[in-house]
């Protein structure tokens, strides 16, 4: 058994509760994040639509404008232990979060979990 799950045992917050009930592996978490979270060619092309688009305002510009690239950043298991530890996450760290344990729910065909429900 991994660090991660036995973190998540002995933990008792609202986070812990969800992946518990729902059966999910930490490990798990850590994987979905980075497949979700990794960059790839499309974001590296909104990027640079975006770099054309600033300053105008145009129609396709704002359409530029308004898509948003993954972050590469995905789920690390020091998150995670802060996670299971109760400690203070920022937002980003938050909603990282919330889509990892969404892939996995989905994947078990389980319904979305809203970030109240986690935190």
């Amino acid at each position: 058994m991994s660090h991660l799950a036995d973190l998540l045992k002995s933990s008792n917050n609202k986070f812990a509760t969800v992946l518990t009930e729902s059966k999910i592996d930490p490990i798990r978490l850590l994987s979905a994040s980075h497949a979700i979270e990794s960059h790839r060619p499309e974001d590296k092309q909104i990027r640079r639509e975006k770099a054309l688009a600033a300053g105008k305002e145009d129609e396709a510009s704002k359409a530029a404008r308004a898509k948003k690239p993954r972050t590469g950043r995905p789920v690390t298991s020091v998150l995670l232990n802060q996670a299971f530890a109760g400690k203070a996450l920022n937002s980003h760290a938050k909603n990282r979060l919330l889509r990892a344990v969404n892939a996995v729910r989905a994947q078990k065909k389980l319904d979305a979990v809203e970030l109240k429900q986690l935190f």
